[in-house]
């Protein structure tokens, strides 16, 4: 699940947040946990004063790395592929 929502919790500095247990982390016993979910921050992305297009490019790129957590991939990873 992607959600939206206006900022990050008070001291936090994010962009994005992902919430869950990783594919890589999932066991044969995974069952009963509550879906994942991606939230996206929008007041984050506002204060980075992009032009629309920029904007629409960094809303992506924050929504493609939170998927790599999903799939289990850390931020030393992440930064190696250009995802940070």
């Amino acid at each position: 699940m992607v959600v939206v929502e206006e900022r990050p919790p008070p001291g936090e500095d994010l962009l994005g947040l992902y919430e869950g247990i990783s594919l890589a982390d999932r066991g044969m016993d995974y069952a009963g946990a509550l879906p994942d979910r991606i939230t996206i921050y929008m007041e984050s992305h506002i204060e980075m004063e992009l032009d629309r297009v920029g904007t629409i490019e960094e809303i992506r790129r924050t929504v493609l790395h939170e998927i790599g957590h999903h799939l289990g991939i850390d931020d030393a990873r992440l930064s190696e592929l250009g995802w940070v």
